[in-house]
């Protein structure tokens, strides 16, 4: 019990380090919005995460109980909640936080 703890610790010090260190290099505004998003990759099976906000570049999506996935990590994205199945997308992780993570569009 007192690992599991120590380990959510240093995860939790670990994130709030990188968000408060790791230089802000977005280039488009961000708008407060949230959606339901299916996420899958490799080794990653789907689940569905709300976003925190989103920009023409990308997303950040809430994930506070998930895994931290590594920078660079490849992901299939599609919104979840319309009418139509909307496209699926290839984003990948390019910030990772306490609360989750940031995803950028792969052109």
């Amino acid at each position: 019990m007192v690992a599991k703890y120590t380990a959510s610790f240093i995860k939790s010090l670990r994130s709030q380090y990188l968000l408060e260190h790791m230089p802000d290099k977005r280039q488009n505004l961000r708008s407060e919005m949230t959606l339901q998003i299916k996420v899958w990759g490799e080794n990653l099976p789907k689940i569905i995460l709300k976003t925190k906000n989103l920009s023409d570049s990308g997303i950040f999506l809430l994930s506070e109980d998930q895994a931290v996935l590594p920078l660079d990590t490849v992901l299939n994205v599609q919104v979840q909640g319309l009418p139509i199945d909307a496209p699926v997308k290839l984003m990948k992780v390019v910030r990772v936080g306490s609360e989750g993570f940031g995803l950028q569009h792969i052109e």
